[in-house]
């Protein structure tokens, strides 16, 4: 009996989401229909993360065991050719591909062993939209004020009750207290030129490491962070939003598309 270890990316703009749908495109649907081609036999793969629909990943990590007589490595590569429509050779590739795969000890599950993540969110600050970018970032023409999201963020981390951060319709959980070891937002100036809002166009990424996160957490620490850089949330009330545990005084919930899975620790 093998156990394997993938690394997995995706474009998440036509699934929806990663989790086996009946009827519906999902990346976990389409890796399990093709590895169980490349394995003559039925497989079903755990992951770590189950991203909603229009969220992208650069390192979703998913395991699978089974009986096969295929070396690892070429697991690998016959799925990614289906995957790209079987034109992989001629330089197309799909959706989803399987950047690295391993073989890991029998009692290894994607999930449960995973120690803790690392999400981005990419914020599109610039004056005007951009059609080629609409399904990767949250395009936002509003001046957005860097310095207080900051001061916003750094309030965020450390271990607390998360409550006000996570949304309504996601798996009760028996706690809600994370810990978040990292948040930092990054800028990307695009260009010297100041455009009629008086900001120059620029790109905000933002980072979050944690040791686990609820159900549409990242998305609503965006937003609030979003909120306090437009002036709607002060960010000295942080800590009592916080501490009051109540969705409602929290920020709104950004949009998946800017979403991306990034890594994945164990």
């Amino acid at each position: 009996m093998k156990n394997i270890l993938m690394t997995i990316e995706y474009d998440g703009s036509s699934f929806s989401g990663w989790q086996r749908q009946p009827e519906a495109r999902t990346v976990q649907g389409e890796l399990e229909k093709v590895l169980s081609q490349v394995c003559s036999t039925e497989i079903r793969i755990n992951g770590t993360s189950r991203t909603d629909a229009g969220v992208h990943a650069y390192g979703q990590r998913a395991s699978f065991k089974g009986e096969w007589s295929i070396p690892t490595d070429r697991i690998r590569i016959a799925a990614n050719n289906l995957l790209a429509g079987g034109q992989s050779g001629l330089g197309s590739v799909g959706d989803v591909q399987i950047t690295e795969i391993e073989d890991v000890p029998a009692d290894f599950h994607a999930r449960f062993n995973a120690l803790g993540k690392t999400y981005i969110y990419k914020i599109r600050n610039c004056w005007e939209k951009d059609v080629f970018d609409r399904n990767y970032s949250y395009q936002i023409t509003r001046k957005l004020d860097l310095a207080a999201m900051r001061l916003a963020a750094r309030q965020m981390e450390g271990t607390h009750d998360f409550k006000c951060f996570q949304a309504s319709g996601g798996k009760e959980m028996e706690s809600t207290v994370r810990t978040i070891s990292n948040l930092q937002i990054l800028e990307d100036v695009l260009g010297e030129e100041v455009n009629p809002e008086g900001y120059q166009d620029r790109i905000l990424t933002i980072e979050v490491t944690g040791d686990g996160f609820l159900y549409n957490m990242v998305r609503i620490i965006t937003g609030t962070l979003v909120d306090v850089g437009t002036g709607r949330i002060s960010h000295k009330k942080i800590p009592e939003i916080i501490q009051g545990k109540d969705r409602q005084r929290a920020g709104h919930t950004a949009p998946p598309q800017g979403l991306y899975l990034a890594e994945v620790y164990y």
